[in-house]
């Protein structure tokens, strides 16, 4: 009997069991999925993988090609100026005491006649020991007079001549102090008009200070400056493009060359302004022009080009095609077909752009650049 009722309790239990098991498996893996997810989340997030770009290598770039040609093939010398009167000139003292400037009696842009008054030097102590030292020589005159008219024989010759002579010195003297005065008075040396003035009443005044700068505005020409090195190139009668601004480009020759330069000083008075050179037209280039242009002033900037060489259907290539090694002169040829070979050229002139070939290359062929 209790054999039976365990067996029975056993059968009667195992069998509905089945459900209970599933649904327990199912409740585990579904929590195992929870927590699988949840720790997912707790997790941090991985970065996205970056997306580089494609890396196109650099291309090398093609160097320059460059026709052979013919030109008419010039050398220049370059410099620049302004417009100067032909006739101008610097006004100064030339006393080599300090004085001080009584009056400027001109301003800049009176026209002034020859001879006139244009700045004067305060010289009134002079001009007080001038009337004295008259009224000393008229007395010593008078004296010398009444020495010759009562000459008795009592003074010997020797006495007499060193009389006069002491007289004589006296009046070279008196001569001295007129010019002077004479000097502290300055005048214009020609017709024209005054371009400039560079002091004021009251200034202490020296030797060689400028003072005015006098010029006739209707005599006007082209003055220019060259570097040493250029002017030594230079000469009297080449070609010459000017190019004054407002009124285009002239042609003209040139005129004349500047004066050798000076050291500074030598020659000179002493004075404040003895070392100061002196701003004159001798010292430019200039250049007769063909025609000039009307309606221009003094003072007015321009640029000239000097032509040293010219030739006519020149072969030339650019600067930037020719090569150098060693003293070799080179360049690279292309053909039709895409080759290059090197040909050794013999130059003439150069520019800053262009460069003649005497030999080793024809009109129309290309040359390669560095």
């Amino acid at each position: 009997m209790s054999i039976k009722w365990l067996t029975e309790n056993s059968f009667i239990h195992n069998k509905p069991l089945k459900p209970i098991r599933s649904r327990v498996v199912v409740s585990i893996v579904l929590a195992a999925s929870l927590l699988t997810v949840s720790g997912c989340s707790l997790l941090p997030k991985e970065a996205e993988e970056e997306t580089l770009p494609a890396i196109t290598p650099p291309k090398l770039s093609a160097k320059p090609e460059y026709a052979v040609k013919t030109t008419t093939l010039e050398t220049k010398l370059r410099g620049v100026g302004r417009l100067m009167s032909t006739k101008e000139e610097t006004l100064y003292f030339t006393q080599d005491v300090n004085r001080r400037l009584k009056e400027i009696y001109v301003k800049t842009g009176d026209a002034v006649k020859a001879g006139q008054l244009i700045a004067e030097l305060d010289v009134a102590t002079l001009e007080s020991d001038l009337r004295q030292k008259k009224l000393q020589q008229r007395s010593e005159e008078l004296k010398m007079i009444e020495i010759m008219r009562k000459n008795d024989g009592s003074k010997s010759v020797e006495e007499l001549e060193q009389a006069k002579i002491q007289f004589e010195l006296k009046k070279e003297e008196l001569a001295k102090l007129e010019e002077s005065i004479v000097k502290a008075k300055l005048t214009a040396p020609f017709d024209g008009t005054i371009v400039s003035v560079a002091v004021k009443k009251g200034d202490n005044i020296q030797a060689y200070d400028d003072i005015a700068v006098i010029a006739d505005l209707n005599e006007l020409t082209v003055a220019a400056e060259l570097t040493a090195d250029d002017l030594k190139k230079a000469a009297v009668g080449m070609e010459v493009v000017v190019d004054i601004n407002s009124a285009g480009q002239h042609k003209g020759k040139v005129k004349q060359l500047p004066l050798p330069k000076q050291d500074s000083g030598q020659g000179q008075q002493p004075g404040q302004g003895q070392n100061k050179p002196k701003d004159s037209i001798d010292n430019y280039l200039l250049v007769e022009l063909e025609q000039f242009p009307k309606g221009l002033n003094r003072g007015t900037p321009l640029s000239i080009s000097v032509i040293t060489q010219r030739k006519e259907n020149a072969v030339v290539i650019p600067a930037a095609a020719l090569r150098t090694y060693s003293g070799r002169n080179y360049v690279q040829v292309v053909d039709e077909k895409g080759n290059k070979r090197e040909v050794d050229v013999e130059i003439g002139q150069q520019t800053s752009t262009e460069v003649e070939i005497l030999k080793g290359l024809q009109p129309g062929q290309k040359v390669v650049g560095r």
